[in-house]
């Protein structure tokens, strides 16, 4: 048997759900998995996903069938997913800068004064 393939579906339509993503995508071959990434406050779709399929050869036609097509007035892209990236746990967005000397310390301001 042939080893599964994930695939990235991206500028799809804010509305668009699971269900539709499989019912595109099944005409392709065999459906393991679609997920619609959402936001984790709001639930709201980011307006990409992922269809991980049974086959290479499956997800091959899917791509060529389906990238570039229109769904809701947006264009679609699809093209084989990239391995997640390790993040360091606990950074957040947010980068915080060491502080360092800060300087003042009350003098020079109204030192003269």
């Amino acid at each position: 048997m042939s080893q599964t393939q994930k695939l990235y579906v991206g500028s799809l339509p804010y509305k668009t759900t699971e269900d539709e993503l499989f019912q595109i995508f099944s005409q392709f071959g065999e459906i393991i998995s679609v997920k619609i990434v959402t936001d984790r406050v709001t639930g709201q779709s980011k307006g990409f996903g992922f269809v991980e399929m049974s086959s290479a050869d499956a997800a091959n036609k899917a791509i060529e069938s389906v990238n570039g097509s229109e769904l809701g007035g947006r264009t679609l892209v699809v093209s084989i997913a990239r391995p997640p990236q390790e993040r360091e746990r606990g950074e957040g967005g947010f980068q915080r800068q060491p502080r360092g000397d800060r300087g003042g310390r009350g003098e020079g301001r109204y030192r003269d004064r």
